[in-house]
């Protein structure tokens, strides 16, 4: 399919015509292109791809076309396109990137775009891709972890949490995500191997244990929540793949990878945010909540939940065994 601006339906896009569209915000990223695919999977699953992109000619954009995806040209940062882009959309997944600006009021402002875009055109079913308000677990003067950007304890969590109410007048779902696993080869985040041979990684966790899932299985579960129809508009719904102590996954990143023991070494908050590489102190406080707060972080997502809606879910062995390629050792 050729891409384009706006929402006509040209010849070459008739076979939307008897399927419900649904826009993807973040196509050709990590649960924008995990939704896509599984939207585009499932040929007779009655919905059809519209995959929202600020440039068509990328190489994940083409990709997603030549697989039956309709590729349209929209900007996050302009409502006016997004407007465009989404109409006669029956869904529309809305997911923000803090990672390529790290601006909490942006990120806000970006989700009220999505928000206001799909009240336009009149959607149906909007899926938020939201993260819980890491404010509320602690007293505003509680001095266990530093506030960033004047307001926020977490930005990329709390930025997210100050969007949902823009969706409380829309036909919504508040889906709350988990660490993607995929972190340890988007970020960087797999262990290093040290002069001495060995592999080791370091956070501030202690032994709690951390909610994750892969990234493909947020959009594939985000699809079996489009597919549920009206069952979960209005609800919030966490979910993960598997919650598993920083321990454990080395265990299994030494067996899966072959690497010999990799070693964690729990430090403090404080001492990590100080490394001082950009967003020390964001990932500082995350992993400070994802420790001091394990069971309500953990609480809040549901692996039978996510499974319900997503049979194919991975564990983290079997998201491993697929992906253990991409990971730099």
């Amino acid at each position: 399919m050729q891409a384009r601006q706006g929402a006509a339906i040209n010849k070459k896009e008739t076979y939307v015509a008897d399927k419900k569209i649904i826009a993807v915000v973040g196509s050709t990223g990590s649960q924008g292109g995990g939704l896509c695919q599984a939207i585009l999977d499932d040929k007779a699953g009655g919905y059809a791809c519209r995959a929202i992109t600020r440039d068509p000619n990328k190489d994940k954009a083409k990709a997603l076309a030549a697989k039956g995806a309709e590729v349209v040209k929209a900007d996050i940062d302009d409502v006016g396109s997004l407007k465009k882009a989404f109409a006669g959309a029956y869904g529309v997944y809305g997911v923000t990137n803090f990672w390529e600006h790290f601006s909490g009021e942006k990120e806000t402002a970006q989700a009220k775009s999505i928000a206001d875009a799909a009240k336009a055109a009149g959607v149906k079913h909007v899926i938020w891709s939201t993260l819980e308000d890491t404010r509320k677990l602690m007293s505003p003067d509680d001095n266990r972890m530093p506030i960033l950007q004047k307001k926020y304890r977490v930005p990329h969590f709390d930025a997210k949490a100050d969007a949902d109410a823009s969706f409380s007048a829309l036909p919504a779902t508040w889906l709350v995500t988990s660490f993607y696993w995929d972190n340890l080869y988007l970020f960087g985040l797999a262990p290093k191997k040290g002069d001495d041979g060995v592999y080791s990684w370091t956070f501030p966790m202690g032994n709690a244990k951390l909610a994750g899932i892969a990234a493909e299985d947020i959009g594939k579960t985000a699809y079996g929540i489009f597919k549920a129809g009206d069952r979960y508009i209005g609800k919030t719904v966490g979910i993960a793949g598997e919650h598993l102590t920083l321990n454990q996954i080395s265990e299994k990143l030494s067996k899966g990878l072959g690497i010999g023991a990799v070693k964690y070494n729990a430090v403090e908050p404080n001492d990590y945010r100080a490394f001082g590489f950009q967003g020390a102190d964001e990932y500082g406080n995350m992993f400070q909540v994802y420790r001091d707060f394990e069971k309500e972080v953990v609480g809040a997502r549901s692996i039978d939940t996510t499974r319900s809606l997503n049979p194919q879910l991975q564990n983290f062995d079997q998201w491993l065994q697929k992906n253990k390629s991409r990971i730099p050792v």
